[in-house]
Parts: structure tokens; C-alpha cells; sequence
């Protein structure tokens, strides 16, 4: 929870280091799907996404900690800062902006293809609309700019996710196997 210096005066960039849409929880959530996608073009394009999406949060952090560092205890622009400070100073912890840390429950993965793919395209749009929440409070220029740039990053993922849903959903086809299950659904 890690309130930064701009147009209200606290702003809370954390919800995309350690919040459930999060870049820590796509990066995890991308990785671990990978192991039980059998299609080995989508298997490398979770990889090539969980991989950018660490770097993702590498940025995030960056951030937080140029705006963070030089904080102390009796810093004016502390404000709601203060209960993590205590518990963290200014380093960096993956929470969410209610201040609870990152949990494995942020993510979802089911080994189901559809299922995964869903779930993947409504995280990269759930992280979209958080950057574009982030930039309609930000007045820092650096800032704002590198938000820009990842939420440029989310839409192209939203939109390679889409594409992986089609194939799949091709290739399953072609192996006479749906993407529903036919004894289940008929």
C-alpha cells in the first residue's frame, strides 16, 4: 500500500505490484499454467508472457521505491502510508491497496485450456483498467508514462490470449476433441 505524491496527494501504485491484479499474480499465474498446456505454442506463449510480466513487476517496483525511499515516520505526505511503513519501511512487499499481502488465491489456474485462457484474458483487462485508473490520478510525467507503456503491454496480451483461445479451440476440434464436455454439456 504504498501512497506516492500526486494530484490527491497519496496515490496507490502498489495494486499493480502485490494486488489480485497484479503483476506479481500474472507473471505466477502465466508460469504455472504453462506446465499443463499441451499445445507447445501456446505452452511458449505463456512463458513469453509470465517472463515480461516479471518484468513488469520489476518496473512496478522501481517505481514504488524512487517514490518511496526517502520517506521517514514524520514525513507530512505519510498519511496512510504510515501502518506499512511500520511494518516494512520503504521496501518493497507485494499488497493489495487494503494493505493485505499478495496471496496465491489472486490467481487462477484450473488445467482446464479454456478455463486458463479465460481467466488469463480477464486478468490482462481487469490490469488494464487498473493502469487507466492509476493515470487519471497521476501528475508525475515519469510516472504516467511508464503506466502508459504497460498498459499498452496488457492490451497486446489481451489480445494475443484472444488469439490463443481461437487455436485452441481449433486444434481441439481437429483432434474431434471439444472444448466443451460433450458428456456433461449435452
Amino acid at each position: 500500500m504504498f501512497y506516492c505524491h500526486l494530484r490527491n496527494k497519496y496515490y496507490n501504485s502498489l495494486l499493480l505490484y502485490g494486488g489480485p491484479d497484479g503483476e506479481l499474480g500474472a507473471s505466477i499465474r502465466y508460469l504455472s499454467q504453462r506446465y499443463s498446456m499441451p499445445y507447445p505454442e501456446l505452452k511458449g506463449l505463456l512463458t513469453d508472457i509470465g517472463v515480461e510480466e516479471l518484468g513488469h513487476l520489476e518496473m512496478v517496483g522501481t517505481i514504488v521505491y524512487q517514490l518511496t525511499r526517502k520517506l521517514s515516520p514524520d514525513d507530512p505526505r505519510m498519511g496512510n502510508f504510515a501502518p506499512y511503513f511500520t511494518d516494512h519501511g520503504a521496501s518493497v512487499y507485494p499488497a493489495a491497496a487494503s494493505g493485505a499481502p499478495w496471496t496465491a488465491s489472486y490467481i487462477g489456474v484450473k488445467g482446464d485450456i479454456i478455463c486458463d485462457l479465460t481467466e488469463d484474458l480477464a486478468a490482462e483487462q481487469k490490469a488494464r483498467v487498473t493502469y487507466d485508473n492509476i493515470l487519471r490520478q497521476s501528475d508525475d510525467p515519469d510516472v504516467s508514462d511508464v503506466i502508459r507503456f504497460l498498459r499498452e503491454r496488457e492490451i497486446i496480451h489481451f489480445q494475443r490470449f484472444g488469439e490463443a483461445i481461437q487455436l485452441a479451440k481449433d486444434k481441439m476440434n481437429q483432434k474431434n476433441v471439444y472444448y466443451m464436455n460433450p458428456v456433461l454439456d449435452r
